[in-house]
């Protein structure tokens, strides 16, 4: 009897113990598998939301040259809240953007604090757009953008606005779009915010989802200032055509923000950027 008695508690145990990991290794394959992640709601989508995912996280990120002289922004969405811009500015942060819209259904409910506050301590700001390429025309998505908050002017302050491409955050990875598709796409919204603008919209992605998603197109890179998502101790290989990325979000857990970025050049690099 105490045999079976025995047997019976080191069975309960080793179930209990099973019980217990059957979540973790759940929770595991979740975080290894995006598919496997729940949808989030339509307008949280924030920029790099993807990169860890997909592309992961290499060693000591953020690495330069010790010749290369690089300046410090950050990027924020509503996750972010009430941002305290004079820490970021006093750590050395001298430029930011600011998610304005999503789609042509979402506008950042925290726009104000972020954008007006930026610019209150100095930096200088501009805004992106999250593109939904499976909701509506490239071209509505500027006109949207533009409308609210995604304009520029030349007043030295004003970086031009972004267009932020990347993993879709609600479904296949591209949209549901061939990659010729996804070319006309982003033309189409490029080409209106230059129409509205005056300034060429600067690109955001990373190299893999580029490739796989618009067959490594190099149509943007002599018209398009590449802003590059990863987040290693080198930029590695950028998408075909550019020689170089004008930004580069290296990051997702800086101080402060958690969205860290180097600009390529000193501030007057970036002070230019603004100019046009």
């Amino acid at each position: 009897m105490r045999v079976h008695r025995s047997g019976t508690t080191l069975a309960g145990a080793a179930l209990a113990a099973l019980t217990l990991l059957l979540p973790l290794a759940a929770s595991a394959d979740a975080t290894q598998d995006p598919a496997a992640r729940p949808v989030p709601p339509r307008g949280s989508a924030s920029m790099g939301m993807g990169v860890l995912a997909h592309d992961g996280q290499g060693s000591s990120p953020g690495g330069i040259s010790t010749q290369a002289v690089q300046t410090e922004g950050v990027d924020v969405s509503s996750h972010q809240g009430n941002v305290a811009w004079s820490t970021l500015w006093n750590s050395g942060v001298k430029w930011a953007y600011v998610k304005a819209t999503e789609g042509t259904y979402y506008k950042n409910t925290y726009f104000n604090q972020q954008y007006t506050g930026s610019y209150n301590v100095g930096m200088i700001r501009g805004t992106y757009h999250f593109a939904t390429p499976d909701t509506t025309s490239g071209a509505a998505q500027a006109d949207y953008f533009v409308n609210n908050g995604g304009g520029w002017s030349k007043d030295g302050r004003t970086l031009p606005g972004v267009l932020d491409i990347e993993w879709n955050p609600y479904g296949a990875t591209c949209y549901g779009k061939s990659q010729a598709g996804m070319v006309a796409w982003i033309r189409d919204f490029v080409d209106r915010y230059k129409v509205r603008t005056g300034r060429d919209a600067v690109i955001y992605t990373a190299t893999s989802w580029w490739t796989q998603c618009t067959g490594n197109s190099s149509a943007f890179a002599t018209t398009n200032p590449l802003w590059i998502a990863r987040y290693a101790a080198t930029v590695g290989e950028l998408p075909a055509g550019w020689q170089y990325y004008t930004m580069w979000q290296y990051t997702s857990s800086g101080p402060t923000v958690g969205d860290h970025n180097h600009f390529n050049g000193d501030l007057s690099r970036v002070q230019a950027l603004a100019n046009g």
